[in-house]
C-alpha cells in the first residue's frame, strides 16, 4: 500500500485543481445565489457575473497553485491568458445551455441546476487548462 505522502505527490496536479475547483464552484454558486436573492436580475445575467469574477479565481490559482506556469514575457502571458479566458468562453456557452434547459425548459430549481452545471465545467476545464493553456 502506497503511503499518503506519495499519493499525494502522484496525484497532486489533480488534488490541487479538485481543491481550486471546489473554491471556484463555491464563488460561482454564492455569487450566483447571491445576485439572485438580492438583486433579483434575470439568472442569465447573474451567471455572467459570477462566472467572470470565478474565471479570474480560476486563472490566477490555477496559473500559481496548479500548473504552476513558468510563462515568461508579456506576449507569452497575454497569450497565457487570452487562451484561458477564451475556453472559459467557450465553456460559458455551454453552461448557459444547460441552465437554460433546466431552468427555463424543465423548470428544475435553478441552484440545483446551478451545482450539476459546475461539476460538468470543471471537468471541461481541467481539460482545456492542462492540454491547451498550461501545458509545458
Amino acid at each position: 500500500m502506497e503511503k499518503p505522502f506519495v499519493i499525494y505527490e502522484k496525484y497532486r496536479q489533480i488534488i490541487s485543481y479538485l481543491f481550486w475547483g471546489i473554491i471556484t464552484t463555491i464563488i460561482n454558486v454564492g455569487i450566483f445565489e447571491c445576485l439572485y436573492l438580492w438583486a433579483n436580475w434575470n439568472y442569465m445575467v447573474n451567471n455572467t457575473i459570477a462566472w467572470f469574477v470565478s474565471v479570474l479565481v480560476a486563472y490566477l490559482s490555477n496559473r500559481a497553485y496548479v500548473f504552476h506556469s513558468i510563462t515568461k514575457g508579456i506576449r507569452a502571458y497575454i497569450h497565457e491568458v487570452i487562451s484561458f479566458f477564451g475556453g472559459r468562453l467557450l465553456v460559458l456557452a455551454l453552461e448557459q445551455g444547460i441552465l437554460f434547459v433546466g431552468i427555463t425548459l424543465m423548470s428544475s430549481n435553478q441552484l440545483v441546476v446551478k451545482i450539476i452545471d459546475n461539476v460538468i465545467v470543471i471537468i471541461l476545464n481541467y481539460f482545456w487548462s492542462k492540454w491547451a493553456v498550461f501545458k509545458r
